[in-house]
């Protein structure tokens, strides 16, 4: 949202004006990193959840322990060098910390929904807006009252746009982290992994911070390239991951046609998420909504099953056993 400077905004017309400059790119965002979900759409509640904490908890004990922590070096050294050290140093590791609770959260308390490292990916992302969001109202509030509208305009192409993904690229990688030592049956990666994820998160976050404070062509371009190469990293990791989640429904549905779970159309279609959408989609217009909410709970229970054989498949775990036979009854009944 550009403002003009002839406007002369008030107080309360800048702050609704941030809040829409903040809210309008994130759900465009959300709205992307949602459809890249292609074979299980993970649970609105949990993802909503997810994204509040970014945006409430998360924003606010980050404000406090940044505040608390900061406090020595605006003590003890210049205004610079504080605001150097507390935007390089502080923020990304209180930030990043704050964030991955409600992942470690998410994880204890249904840890069934972590079937693939795409859904660390997805909500760890989820995490990253939310607190994006706020973060950007209180920044873009404060540049017009610093700077006017010509500093607005600047902080909301910078953060809302050039840099928009940045937040949830960041609780991504902790995400992911966290999601590849839950899948994993290998001890090094189930402690390491974690570790990894959160360390690269406050890396680049980090990296990013400094580069923003140097403040010339170099820099900004530095964290540019830096950021973005992030964002294209996770990309290729979510193209890799859906390919891989692709070849678990052919090899883990196979013997289910055999078995009378699925017929032989369904497990052509259940293969490809391209598949599944045409087909929901054939079904919408023929024979109407209903049919392409049952047909998307059914490729969804399908999904599930294709996952859960994987997880039993590594773990011999008899919850996932429990969950196949579950899964493959309630297939077979809604047949």
């Amino acid at each position: 949202m550009i403002i003009s400077s002839l406007q002369g905004p008030t107080d309360e017309t800048i702050f609704l004006y941030a809040i829409v400059a903040a809210v309008f790119p994130v759900l465009l965002y959300v709205a992307l990193i949602y459809w890249v979900d292609r074979y299980e759409k993970e649970p609105l509640w949990l993802l909503s959840a997810a994204f509040l904490w970014g945006a409430i908890p998360s924003a606010l004990l980050a404000l406090m322990f940044n505040t608390i922590l900061s406090a020595p070096f605006y003590s003890l050294l210049s205004e610079n060098a504080a605001d150097l050290a507390s935007g390089g140093l502080i923020a990304p590791i209180v930030e990043e910390t704050t964030k991955a609770i409600v992942l470690l959260l998410i994880l204890i308390l249904q840890r069934h929904e972590f079937d693939s490292p795409l859904d660390g990916i997805i909500y760890g992302a989820m995490v990253g807006m939310g607190f994006a969001m706020v973060e950007n109202v209180l920044y873009y509030v404060s540049a017009f009252s610093e700077n006017g509208a010509s500093g607005w305009n600047t902080v909301v192409l910078m953060r809302g746009i050039i840099f928009g993904l940045n937040h949830a690229l960041y609780t991504a990688l902790t995400g992911l982290g966290i999601a590849i030592a839950h899948n994993s049956r290998n001890v090094w990666v189930r402690v390491l992994a974690p570790l990894l994820g959160l360390g690269a998160a406050i890396a680049f976050h980090a990296f990013h911070n400094v580069a923003m404070f140097g403040g010339s062509a170099l820099t900004f371009f530095a964290g540019l390239t830096f950021d973005w190469g992030g964002v294209l990293l996770t990309l290729a990791i979510i193209v890799l991951v859906l390919m891989q989640e692709r070849r678990w429904m052919k090899e883990y549905l196979a013997e289910e046609v055999g078995l009378g779970t699925l017929s032989a159309e369904e497990y052509g279609l259940v293969q490809s998420a391209a598949r599944r959408n045409r087909h929901r989609l054939r079904l919408l217009y023929r024979k109407g909504v209903r049919a392409y909410w049952r047909s998307g709970q059914r490729f969804h229970a399908c999904s599930e099953l294709a996952y859960r054989k994987r997880r039993q498949a590594l773990f011999a775990d008899e919850a996932s056993a429990t969950a196949v036979m579950q899964l493959r009854r309630s297939l077979v009944e809604s047949a």
